[in-house]
């Protein structure tokens, strides 16, 4: 048997009949690359704008925000790891239809909301799900936001991009090696970013997680390359508590946010402190 190769993001997962991929929502059935979470909601709420987190997108309103099971990274810190780190037979799960989902986020527009928000999870691996639904939002003219980690490939990326508004996308180190433990690659994330800046609106989060990424080397360095493709990208400079794996950590000392943050002012004109 020759299998099949997944496409959605740079792990490129090289499935057997009935093999599910490294984020445990994509597998090979009879041939074909399938995606399980397909409109498997596990987590559904109406949330602020400002917690996605997007302060320059349309602030002051609210956005339907949901979630289904899976992950391509696998960061010992993550704060939904009870469903990022779960499949479909560890979660807890309801089959919403993208006509439904949408329909949902229409019945809420009195309440303030602006579209629909991709969260909890990681989107991309859902990504025929996302798709669908973006469409069919854009057709009804609520606003598409994704939360991610920007580990994709640049043909379902860019097949994406005309039917998404606005990304708050995570640059989680500027270090290759901290990438490659979280399961990633920098180079890939670094593709998506500049990809994405010039057809919507983007946010970038780093989360300073202590004696990982925590230095005023990294952190110019990073700002200093957001910077390089424009200043007005905003930036979230966020505390880590300790969550997952990392419950040994103590949280990030609040100084040491602020003390990065003031680093990053040097290069870019939107910085924010998160968690503080």
């Amino acid at each position: 048997m020759t299998g099949v190769t997944c496409a959605v993001c740079p792990h490129r997962c090289h499935l057997q009949e009935g093999q599910t991929g490294l984020c445990r929502a994509r597998s090979n059935i009879d041939g074909k690359i399938h995606c399980d979470n397909y409109g498997l909601i596990t987590s559904m709420a109406l949330d602020p704008i400002e917690k996605k987190p997007l302060l320059h997108f349309f602030p002051g309103s609210s956005i339907l925000s949901v979630g289904s099971f899976g992950c391509n990274l696998h960061c010992p810190f993550c704060q939904n790891y009870e469903i990022s780190m779960a499949d479909s037979s560890h979660s807890t799960s309801t089959y919403v239809s993208p006509d439904s989902l949408v329909s949902k986020a229409l019945a809420m527009m009195p309440k303030g909301n602006i579209g629909i928000a991709f969260t909890y999870n990681e989107p991309f691996i859902g990504y025929e799900y996302v798709y669908d639904c973006s469409v069919l939002a854009h057709k009804n003219a609520l606003k598409t936001v994704l939360v991610t980690n920007g580990y994709v490939n640049e043909e379902p990326l860019t097949a994406l991009l005309p039917y998404v508004d606005a990304m708050n996308i995570d640059l989680k180190t500027f270090s290759e090696d901290y990438y490659k433990r979280l399961g990633g690659s920098l180079e890939d994330v670094k593709r998506t970013i500049t990809l994405s800046q010039p057809k919507c609106h983007i946010e970038i989060t780093t989360l300073i997680v202590p004696g990982e990424n925590d230095t005023e080397q990294e952190m110019k360095q990073l700002s200093e390359w957001i910077a390089g493709i424009s200043p007005d990208i905003p930036f979230h400079v966020s505390r880590f508590f300790p969550r997952y794996k990392m419950t040994d950590r103590k949280a990030t000392n609040t100084d040491t946010v602020y003390r990065l943050a003031k680093i990053a002012r040097r290069s870019l004109h939107f910085v924010h402190e998160g968690n503080c």
